[in-house]
């Protein structure tokens, strides 16, 4: 996908007009996801973060509403052991004027339907535990609780966090 080439899909208003598009995340937009992430999170993410974001390709989306830049899901492949790949979620976030229009959705649907596609067999990500807006957004997924991590966080409270895990396809049925 070239620079300014947006996905096709688009969540459909009251209207029926689309809004909303998708884009990878490359070099000559990532200060766009820089900007997100300065609003939507507390916590500063380093180079190797937007190295990752990078090079995890269609894994890791912008969404834009009405060509404004809203939202974005952020995600590195991992191996884990015995050689089999995962996605982590690093990030996921929309701004809260434009939350409730299915776009968080549509962004984590996206990271899903890749996974089925490349045989991508688990999803995780950490939430801190008091974010339960988020908690019960994943959940709403499929996601579970599979692990709790004290001190996990360094500048914010509370430190800790829950690991939540997806399994897809086939994978699911294994729990």
């Amino acid at each position: 996908m070239g620079a300014g080439e947006g996905d096709a899909n688009a969540t459909k208003e009251k209207g029926g007009v689309d809004r909303t598009s998708l884009d990878g995340v490359r070099d000559n937009n990532v200060m766009q996801l820089k900007k997100l992430n300065t609003v939507l999170f507390p916590v500063r993410y380093n180079d190797k973060y937007y190295q990752d974001t990078i090079a995890s390709k269609d894994f890791s989306k912008l969404a834009y509403y009405s060509d404004i830049c809203v939202g974005a899901i952020a995600c590195r492949l991992e191996k884990k052991e015995g050689g089999a790949v995962c996605v982590y979620i690093m990030t996921l976030g929309v701004l809260a004027p434009y939350r409730g229009l299915g776009i968080g959705s549509k962004l984590l649907n996206c990271v899903f339907d890749l996974c089925e596609k490349q045989n991508v067999p688990e999803i995780y990500l950490h939430v801190q535990t008091n974010n339960d807006d988020a908690i019960a957004f994943y959940k709403k997924f499929g996601f579970e609780i599979t692990k709790t991590i004290e001190k996990y966080y360094k500048n914010i409270t509370p430190p800790d966090c829950y690991v939540l895990t997806k399994f897809i396809g086939q994978a699911a049925t294994k729990k």
